[in-house]
């Protein structure tokens, strides 16, 4: 018994020791981040700082508002691409597929999970912006392909297995009572899926939808290697535009003083966004959970 007490005592204390880790990994780089950013927006002003629409670190003229614009973009046609293809083939997934060829979906979807971000940005590359620059010169619009609605297209590929994955597991995890009753009072087999096993998995799915845009408006080198990287208001679906991540990328490089420090606070204005983010689902599941 004593063995055994201590055991469980040694394995809490690791446990503990685990907790605390991430916690301070995660106030480290909080305080790394507010504390190299904050005075860096005081220097050029914050509302310059947010609402200037020119990015010049020659002049020390930092204005991020093109690149929160761009992110905006992006991160928005990503979700209207990918989250209605993802929820509805995590449902096909769940309950209309054949077993002789779930098991060779199931395995396609997580290798798109395994893909190195590089990977995609080539097969953007090569594939997806020819076919935009030409879509959109039959259509009238001037462009190289390396573009906004190329970036949303990639990027909707890119959250695919996050939501496929997290939404199936939540449709499987909910009662089959629920579909069974549905079903018995008439409800059709659509019906049923729709109206009622679909609501009830409603956070797993709402968690999907939100790792889902945490993966698209985090990702950087596929969107650089397509959407034009041009430090402007965005002017188009069809034209370049420059996200947060890929600001702070292309030039940490070689920034220094200044411009390295408004660098350090758009990742501020990036980690502000994404907390606001969770901030926003968790009053929407809170509010769910009291209705």
């Amino acid at each position: 018994m004593k063995r055994k007490a201590l055991t469980e005592r040694v394995m809490q204390v690791i446990f503990f020791v685990a907790a605390c880790a991430s916690v301070l990994a995660v106030a480290l780089i909080c305080i790394f981040l507010f504390a190299n950013g904050i005075p860096a927006m005081k220097e050029i002003g914050f509302v310059k700082f947010l609402t200037g629409t020119l990015w010049r670190p020659k002049n020390e003229i930092f204005g991020i508002f093109p690149m929160i614009v761009g992110s905006l973009y992006v991160t928005a046609g990503a979700i209207i691409i990918g989250v209605p293809i993802g929820i509805l083939t995590a449902v096909f997934m769940a309950y209309y597929c054949p077993e002789r060829i779930y098991k060779p979906l199931k395995a396609a979807t997580e290798l798109l999970a395994g893909i190195p971000s590089v990977i995609y940005g080539f097969f953007g590359l090569v594939v997806i912006v020819p076919l935009v620059r030409e879509f959109g010169r039959n259509m009238g619009f001037h462009g190289n392909g390396n573009s906004i609605l190329t970036a949303s297209i990639l990027l909707g590929m890119m959250i695919l297995p996050t939501i496929i994955g997290l939404t199936e597991s939540s449709l499987r995890a909910v009662p089959e009572q629920y579909y069974e009753g549905a079903v018995a009072l008439g409800a059709t087999h659509e019906r049923s899926i729709f109206r009622v096993v679909i609501p009830a998995a409603k956070s797993g799915v709402i968690a999907a939808l939100v790792l889902g845009i945490g993966r698209a408006i985090g990702e950087t080198m596929a969107v650089i290697m397509v959407a034009g990287n041009q430090a402007r208001m965005p002017e188009g679906i069809f034209r370049g535009v420059r996200t947060l991540t890929a600001n702070i990328v292309i030039e940490m490089g070689y920034a220094a003083g200044l411009h390295r420090e408004a660098l350090i606070a758009t990742g501020v204005v990036l980690f502000v966004f994404i907390l606001l983010l969770n901030f926003s689902v968790a009053l929407l599941k809170r509010r769910s959970e009291h209705e």
